[in-house]
């Protein structure tokens, strides 16, 4: 084997970054994926991974829709990017979905050389202190943290999350739109458009499937 050959063989392989996008999706919507497509650039994702909950504890005592809807509209929604992939890694799980577990059975799936970076809105970073494992979730990825209207990124929780608990963070710029899944169901009960608040396919398979139509 010649020299050249030698440092090709023993050139370290590039890291991959895969951006996780986690959340209950009811239902998903243009600012779900325009904060995953500008954290994708921003922060050089290779790919991003939207994960619907499955039973997710922070919404117990709530109507969550079905994860077989949640997950469909999802991969209707991404299934033209090529940079987005769907997973259904929680919605098979039994019992509630918790952030270390999923973390935990992605390691397992993935080889070493993938990085994870969870993407978060800002309104979520004051919730990670308090999700279970919390220490054991930020050692886990590094953290994405989009900004949101009407959410001002707190400073001291990121000098917190990032001196206390040894937190990974990286903020992103980006549209701030004032979508939330909320606001599209009541509109949908109250007889109103969501039109491009949704995908078009999302969209159509809503009303096809008559959901959100009932409180």
């Amino acid at each position: 084997m010649s020299g050249e050959d030698t440092a090709a063989y023993d050139e370290p392989v590039r890291p991959i970054r895969l951006g996780i996008a986690g959340g209950t999706f009811d239902p998903i919507h243009m600012g779900h994926l325009i904060m995953a497509e500008v954290a994708r650039q921003e922060c050089g994702l290779d790919k991003v991974l939207f994960i619907p909950t499955g039973n997710p504890p922070h919404k117990a005592g709530y109507a969550v829709t079905p994860a077989a809807y949640r997950y469909e509209m999802v991969r209707m929604a991404i299934i033209d990017n090529p940079y987005f992939e769907i997973s259904d890694i929680e919605v098979k799980r039994e019992g509630f979905t918790y952030t270390v577990d999923t973390l935990m059975e992605l390691r397992r799936i993935y080889p070493a050389n993938v990085e994870f970076f969870f993407i978060i809105g800002g309104d979520t970073l004051p919730e990670i202190k308090g999700w279970r494992e919390a220490s054991r979730v930020v050692k886990c990825c590094h953290f994405v943290v989009y900004g949101r209207p009407g959410y001002d990124l707190a400073e001291e929780e990121i000098r917190f999350l990032k001196e206390e608990m040894g937190a990974s963070i990286y903020t992103v710029d980006g549209p701030l739109l004032g979508i939330s899944s909320t606001d599209i169901r009541d509109r949908i009960r109250q007889g109103k458009s969501i039109r491009y608040l949704v995908p078009a396919p999302v969209e159509e398979y809503i009303y096809k499937n008559r959901l959100y139509m009932q409180l």
